[in-house]
C-alpha cells in the first residue's frame, strides 16, 4: 500500500497525491466540525469556515515567501506558522490541531519527501499538528505571543523526532560522532526559531497586535 502511494525517489505517485489531497479535505472538514462545535452560535460555522480556509490558505502562501532554506528540508518563511496558529487561538486547540493537520497535509502535497510512513508523520502530520497546542494560551494575558511560542516548540519537538529516528541514518561517515546527539535539535530549532522570533516582534508591534485583536473579534462573534 505504502510502495503504491510513493515512487522510488521518494515522491508522491499519482495515487499518493489523490489520497493526500482527500485526507486533507477530510481534516479540514473536521477542523470545521470542532470550531462549530466550540461555538455557542453553531450559525457562525460558514464563518468560522471562511476564517479557518482563509488561514490555511494564508500559511501555504506565506510558506512559498522563503527568506533563506536549509539544505535537509526547513526553512524560514514570512510567518507561515502564524496563520495556523490564529485559528488555534480563535477557536481552540482540537480546531487548531485539525487545522495544522490539515495544512501538514498541503505542506506534504507541496514537498513530499518519504522515507517511511512514521517518517511523514514526524515532518509533516504531527509537526504540523502540534501548532495547535496554541489554543491552550488563548484566555491568558497575551495569549497569542505565548501560544505561539508554545507552538513552536512543539512542532520543533516532531521533527527533531524524526531527524533522530531516519534522519540522522543519511548523514555521511564522516559526520562526528560527537555531534549526532545534538544534531537533530539544534538543526530543527534553528530555522523554527529564527522564524519564531522575527514573527513574535512582528505581532508585538502595538499596530499589529491590535490589527490582529481586531481580526479575533470578527473571528468569534
Amino acid at each position: 500500500m505504502f510502495q503504491f502511494m510513493v515512487n522510488a525517489d521518494g515522491g508522491l505517485t499519482t495515487a499518493g497525491y489523490a489520497v493526500c489531497i482527500a485526507v486533507g479535505v477530510a481534516l479540514f472538514g473536521l477542523a470545521i466540525f470542532f470550531a462549530g462545535k466550540s461555538s455557542e452560535k453553531k450559525k457562525m460555522s460558514a464563518k468560522q469556515l471562511v476564517f479557518c480556509a482563509m488561514a490555511v490558505a494564508l500559511a501555504f502562501i506565506t510558506s512559498y515567501l522563503k527568506i533563506f532554506h536549509l539544505p535537509w528540508g526547513g526553512s524560514v518563511t514570512l510567518c507561515s506558522m502564524l496563520f495556523i496558529v490564529l485559528t488555534a487561538n480563535w477557536y481552540g486547540p482540537k480546531t487548531g490541531v485539525m487545522v495544522g493537520l490539515a495544512y501538514g497535509i498541503l505542506q506534504f502535497i507541496q514537498e513530499p519527501y518519504v522515507l517511511s510512513f512514521f517518517q511523514v508523520c514526524c515532518d509533516y502530520v504531527l509537526a504540523f499538528a502540534a501548532l495547535g497546542v496554541a489554543g491552550f494560551f488563548a484566555k491568558s494575558s497575551h495569549g497569542l505571543v505565548k501560544g505561539y511560542i508554545a507552538a513552536v516548540i512543539a512542532r520543533g519537538v516532531f521533527h527533531a523526532l524524526g531527524g533522530y529516528l531516519y534522519w540522522m541514518s543519511y548523514m555521511p561517515e564522516n559526520f562526528p560522532q560527537s555531534l549526532k546527539a545534538v544534531y537533530p535539535i539544534v538543526y530543527n530549532y534553528s530555522f523554527l526559531l529564527a522564524e519564531g522570533v522575527i514573527t513574535v516582534i512582528i505581532i508585538s508591534i502595538p499596530a499589529v497586535a491590535r490589527a490582529l485583536a481586531q481580526v479575533k473579534k470578527a473571528a468569534v462573534e
